[in-house]
């Protein structure tokens, strides 16, 4: 069972080493672990794949088409008008975490962002300020795609950089949504 959830939250290969100290194994007992957790998913979608170091949960080759079909369609949709709202906001305003990207919008990013990851036009990283939350950046191919070889070659940068800059000191002079709200409870 922790050998399951161990390389279900990893997302990718573990090597045999890290198993065994993890799960405070011998590498025999890791080894029969794998037979038996590969035994158990047989016939549900997800295999384990090993090779003489390390082992991974993949999706079995039974259901890799349907899954395949999936990712393709996913990655074949446009990414409409919310899909370039964000990516003109991390690429105009630099490195932005979800919450910024909302505030801007004014509405939640959310799916919006997970379809620029999956289609490889953005990259997540840890905040440095903020450990609960990531910032999300444009990828060097989409800047590439563009003809940019860093954000302040973007058309129209200074003038876009500007107008952001105003809206975002507008917006603070009117005070945060929840300020908002309270000052308007006192006058009902």
């Amino acid at each position: 069972m922790d050998i399951h959830a161990l390389l279900f939250a990893e997302g990718g290969s573990l090597s045999f080493k890290n198993l065994s100290k993890t799960l405070e194994c011998d590498h025999q007992a890791l080894l029969e672990g794998l037979d038996v957790l590969s035994q158990k998913l047989q016939g549900s979608g997800l295999a384990v794949v090993r090779s003489d170091t390390e082992a991974a949960l993949v999706v079995a080759a039974q259901a890799r088409e349907t899954v395949m079909k999936k990712a393709t369609e996913e990655t074949e949709r446009d990414i409409g008008d919310a899909g370039l709202e964000v990516l003109a906001i991390i690429l105009y305003e630099g490195p932005s975490t979800r919450a910024e990207i909302d505030y801007i919008r004014g509405v939640n990013s959310v799916s919006t962002i997970r379809t620029l990851l999956t289609r490889g036009l953005v990259e997540r990283s840890g905040n440095p300020e903020d450990g609960r939350e990531y910032l999300y950046k444009p990828t060097t191919d989409v800047l590439a795609y563009l003809g940019a070889g860093r954000r302040e070659d973007l058309p129209g940068y200074d003038t876009i950089g500007r107008e952001l800059a105003a809206f975002k000191a507008a917006q603070k002079d009117q005070g945060t949504p929840l300020e908002i709200a309270d000052a308007q409870k006192d006058y009902l």
